[in-house]
């Protein structure tokens, strides 16, 4: 291990901080938490005092915060009492229906519209297609592998992670890959918060979110006329129940494609870099004992989960865990938190990479929201460790990563590294 791993001192005053709060006064949804990495910190003080905890003061709000991995489940089973749908309030804790900023999509959706419309893109995941998919990402990961620099440092977000999922994505939705980067750009612009760096206003996000519409609007008028492309476009023009929807709910696909390609893949990919860093012992492991790649991908899911949250709203009055949440509340559901759950998980923050149950994880949903994706999620992170295990003997961090501010997307903005050879 060599980044210096310790949190800096304005990140233990954060620590120290939480632990001194009143328990209703705790709000967990603070990006600045998530940035200097105490989120699970915080998290861990509700699940062991307050695992169905009221903030009426938060910095998004009044809202719920479940934590527990049983109560995540329990209300991601519960569509009818716990509501996911755009008009409702949608999935995150920040969203809200009047806002310009938030679009409809099927992740948004109740049921039945939200079957109607996951079943149209649901081929593009199947076992023939990811097959084919596998084979052309071991062509890329090795590619992107054989290019990088060895005894220099460089940042992995960028070279690896971003230029991995960038042509995934470009590849899934049917776009050119000279357009591959892009996408990655309108991915982050989709899910800033106020002050984002690259969209500090909303503004700034707009405008990148309408390049993005204007050409997917494009290949939208394309794909009307001949869907008979296996991309996701093409299948949901495909379909009757999906080619007449509305202009905004289809541009409220596309960025929930577009988000959950990148950020899912991505974080995880670096969050995999990060864990064996910090647990060698688990690298050693793999190496002694190849076959355990099957396992990696769940496990990094659970140990980064890159969202860190999904958000659903109360359709009724409803007694939960001896609390009672009214008619509207906002029921924040914290993925980040039960996938630490030492009720499920022994030694939650470390992470192991034979976890015998590390697919209870619920870093990708569960129930009629679980990630569509999530096959080839665990495809990519799969294969570009068979590639890096063939060529190189370890991967060194050499700097504490930059998180990224936000408490929706737990990942990283970048990650120093450095190769000291190739096996």
């Amino acid at each position: 291990m060599n980044a210096p791993w310790n949190a800096p001192e304005h990140a233990q005053s954060l620590k120290d901080q939480i632990d001194g709060l009143p328990i209703e006064q705790l709000d967990v949804g603070r990006p600045d938490y998530f940035e200097l990495g105490v989120a699970e910190h915080a998290l861990h003080r509700l699940r062991r005092e307050a695992p169905v905890h009221y903030c009426a003061g938060g910095l998004y709000g009044a809202y719920w915060s479940i934590t527990r991995h049983r109560d995540v489940e329990a209300i991601e089973l519960d569509p009818q009492t716990f509501s996911s749908d755009h008009f409702n309030g949608g999935i995150t804790i920040a969203s809200h229906p009047d806002e310009p900023q938030f679009f409809p999509a099927f992740i948004s959706m109740d049921p039945p519209r939200h079957g109607e419309h996951r079943k149209a893109v649901a081929p593009a995941f199947s076992l023939d297609r990811m097959n084919a998919f596998g084979e052309q990402v071991r062509l890329w990961c090795a590619e992107i592998l054989d290019d990088l620099p060895i005894g220099a440092a460089f940042d992995w977000v960028d070279r690896v992670s971003i230029g991995l999922t960038a042509r995934t994505l470009a590849l899934l939705l049917g776009v050119p890959q000279a357009h591959a980067r892009d996408l990655i750009r309108w991915s982050e612009a989709a899910v800033a918060l106020p002050g984002h760096p690259l969209f500090p206003t909303i503004e700034a996000k707009l405008a990148a979110l309408h390049e993005c519409f204007a050409m997917f609007d494009s290949i939208w008028e394309k794909r009307l006329s001949d869907p008979s492309g296996g991309d996701l476009v093409s299948l949901l023009a495909s379909r009757p129940e999906t080619r007449n929807m509305a202009k905004a709910e289809f541009h409220g696909n596309i960025l929930l494609l577009l988000v959950g390609g990148n950020d899912t893949t991505r974080n995880s990919i670096s969050g995999s870099v990060v864990a064996f860093d910090r647990h060698p012992a688990e690298l050693a492991k793999l190496r002694a004992d190849p076959g355990l790649i099957r396992n990696l991908a769940p496990e990094i899911f659970r140990w980064q989960t890159p969202l860190a949250h999904m958000r659903r709203t109360a359709v009724r009055d409803v007694d939960f865990e001896g609390r009672r949440i009214r008619k509207g509340d906002k029921v924040v559901l914290w993925y980040l938190s039960a996938n630490r759950d030492e009720r499920i998980f022994d030694e939650g923050d470390a992470f192991v990479i034979d976890r015998r149950n590390a697919r209870r994880q619920l870093a990708l949903g569960a129930g009629i929201h679980r990630c569509i994706g999530a096959r080839a999620a665990e495809l990519q992170v799969r294969i570009l460790w068979e590639e890096i295990l063939k060529r190189f003997r370890r991967i060194d961090v050499t700097a504490a990563p930059r998180r990224t501010p936000s408490c929706f997307i737990h990942g990283f903005q970048d990650l120093i590294v450095k190769i000291p050879e190739r096996a």
